[in-house]
């Protein structure tokens, strides 16, 4: 939950264009530490199993810690950029980290998984607290203070999780029964990824993954250009949050069997992406943004039920909508998706 705490997420956009940054320039920071994900992801994956869960956390609460330091001094774009690639080794570090945690403390405690879903679901759901509750306190403290405060404000979070992390009894579950040699358990991991029946779905979670981050990654653009006050960048982003959330419950009750529920996400991405392009005025531009995010991940769990066909033509819809975003041009929309 500490490493969940992020005050400077809401006004990171805002603070980066205090600094130097352009619209080019972000997209070279955001491509830098997306990159840094999938390179390490693998390698902290397998240093968990053989080596120690709690270790990499901390790992990862020290790569977050460095990348607060280097953030807060940061006054010119390849800093800040340094900075990112140490969030990409932090997400890295921590994602699936955590959920194989939370598996072995329900295994070792009650003796079987049947409540890992309900442990790790609550996980997931303090997380997001945290998450949204700091994005609120950090777009106030950006606007009494300064969005480098956000920044130096966060680091004793992410201490406090280290000494808690240090505290922590980890289980031995993962360390049980027979062990590979490294290469072994290498081979294995990437037989299991490059399954037949697996990669379509990896590649459309990436695909989903890419769009759902331009939203987050270049919405707050729009608040910038907008010139809205700091104190509402916290609440929009916890809206958003908040909006991703309610996606997996509209996805269970959507039926993905037909025409009509196809054509009414693809439609409704590209009016939320012409909204956004057309439209002016704050408080629509974030409405647009939400309802895309909503979207995006609702056609991503969706997918995950293996109705990849369905899933392509909305993802395809939505990246002719995102063409005509980065242009800010509605004809580019329309040639994009005729395309």
């Amino acid at each position: 939950m500490l490493q969940g705490i992020a005050m400077w997420v809401p006004v990171e956009k805002l603070f980066m264009t205090e600094i130097g940054f352009n619209a080019a320039s972000i997209g070279v920071m955001a491509a830098a530490y997306a990159a840094v994900v999938p390179l390490l992801e693998v390698p902290t994956g397998i240093l968990a199993d053989r080596w120690s869960r709690r270790g990499v956390m901390i790992l990862a609460s020290l790569a977050g810690l460095l990348h607060l330091v280097i953030g807060a001094l940061s006054h010119n774009v390849t800093t800040y950029i340094v900075a990112s690639l140490l969030l990409g080794a932090f997400i890295a570090f921590q994602s699936g980290t955590v959920d194989a945690l939370v598996y072995d403390v329900v295994v070792e405690v009650t003796g079987d998984s049947d409540q890992f879903q309900r442990y790790f679901g609550r996980t997931h759901l303090y997380s997001s607290a945290a998450l949204t509750a700091s994005a609120l306190l950090g777009g106030w403290i950006a606007a009494v203070a300064s969005t480098r405060a956000t920044y130096v404000l966060t680091i004793p979070f992410l201490v406090g999780s280290v000494a808690a992390l240090l505290r922590f009894d980890e289980p031995t579950l993962h360390r049980r029964g027979q062990h590979l040699s490294l290469r072994g358990h290498v081979t294995a991991t990437y037989r299991a990824v490059s399954r037949r029946g697996l990669l379509p779905v990896v590649a459309m979670s990436v695909l989903c993954g890419l769009m759902l981050q331009m939203v987050f990654e270049f919405g707050p653009l729009w608040l910038v250009a907008l010139r809205t006050s700091p104190a509402l960048y916290g609440p929009v982003t916890a809206a958003m949050l908040l909006v991703v959330g309610l996606a997996g419950p509209l996805a269970g009750r959507l039926k993905f069997n037909g025409l009509p529920t196809l054509a009414t996400i693809a439609a409704g991405m590209t009016v939320c992406g012409l909204t956004v392009v057309t439209i002016h005025h704050a408080l629509v531009v974030i409405t647009a943004l939400a309802g895309l995010a909503l979207f995006i991940v609702t056609v991503s769990i969706f997918m995950t039920g293996g109705r990849l066909i369905a899933g392509l033509a909305a993802l395809a819809a939505l990246l002719a909508v995102h063409v005509g975003v980065r242009s800010r041009s509605a004809p580019a929309v329309v040639a994009a998706a005729a395309a």
